[in-house]
């Protein structure tokens, strides 16, 4: 009898969709942010994208050549990695130091640990803190063309729960990063990414829901200013595109829920008693160092495997 046992060292299960192709997923999902904050913020916010993604590719580049590795730059993740952190930036920042933060999220934060699928943090994202502390000009938003300059949706809404419409949060009429205003382009891109099963809903979902309660309770429940303070900021960003970040964020559903509730707990704390009025970069940033630990504490265990 002809032997059905195939002994076959893993992965044991294979798929067509490669990190290229889910880079071009992300890519396409980014566009209508793009393209919204360009319209937005004027041509100076397209300077911005190219100067980050140009820097971002070419010190991936440079830096395989100086050690002798294998180029990565084809897998499109460099690309990705420098157009998440110019949508977190505003148009107005000065482009050197643009260039500065894609140089250290391509060569601080991912090569030198070895790469794509070897960084701690996401690279993005950690790039933007690294800009928050070192440079004030990423505390001077940039406003669309059409108004007058004043403070971001989350400062004005601090002083005025109705300082702010919701259609303005909405469509983007507000201050703030490139990419993070338009709160429809951003579900456009996120609702992409879900129907491509390139991200599970469990972090956004749970992300934006925490955010939502705990941003009620605190204010009383005062829902239309609880909805307005989720709509603002980089909440939606944040939760689509860079907490869901394969690498950074754990492999298991359960793992997932309770990374997304605890990046919006985070959130929320730095919002309402923090120094600064965004906390999402940072409460992403931590998570992702939790990231190990979660991903532990909600490993499943393998069949047949001895109990711990």
């Amino acid at each position: 009898m002809e032997n059905k046992l195939h002994i076959s060292v893993s992965p044991h299960i294979h798929s067509k969709r490669s990190t290229q192709k889910i880079m071009l997923d992300v890519l396409i999902a980014l566009l209508p942010a793009t393209i919204a904050g360009v319209v937005i913020f004027g041509i100076t916010s397209l300077a911005v994208v190219a100067v980050c993604v140009g820097v971002a590719v070419l010190s991936e580049f440079l830096f395989n050549v100086i050690v002798k590795k294998q180029q990565t730059i084809s897998d499109l993740s460099a690309i990705v990695t420098g157009l998440l952190l110019a949508l977190n930036l505003p148009a107005n920042v000065p482009l050197w130091q643009a260039a500065v933060g894609s140089l250290f999220a391509i060569i601080i934060v991912k090569c030198i640990f070895g790469g794509i699928g070897r960084n701690v943090v996401n690279p993005a994202i950690t790039a933007r803190v690294f800009m928050l502390v070192a440079f004030s000009s990423m505390t001077k938003a940039a406003f669309p063309l059409d108004s007058t300059a004043g403070a971001t949706p989350l400062a004005l809404l601090a002083e005025d729960k109705n300082a702010v419409s919701l259609q303005d949060l909405l469509l983007g009429n507000v201050g703030g990063a490139i990419g993070e205003t338009c709160a429809v382009a951003l579900l456009i891109g996120g609702i992409y990414l879900l129907v491509k099963k390139v991200i599970t809903w469990h972090i956004p979902v749970a992300f934006i829901a925490t955010t939502f309660i705990f941003t009620l309770a605190v204010h009383e429940f005062d829902f239309m200013l609880a909805l307005s303070l989720v709509l603002s900021g980089g909440l939606i960003l944040g939760a689509f595109f860079m907490a869901t970040d394969y690498v950074t964020s754990p492999t298991t559903p359960l793992g997932k829920l309770i990374f997304g509730i605890g990046a919006g707990l985070i959130t929320v704390l730095i919002r309402e008693w923090g120094i600064y009025p965004e906390g999402v970069s940072f409460a992403i940033l931590i998570m992702n160092i939790l990231n190990p630990y979660i991903d532990s504490l909600t490993a499943r265990k393998m069949f047949g495997g001895a109990k711990k």
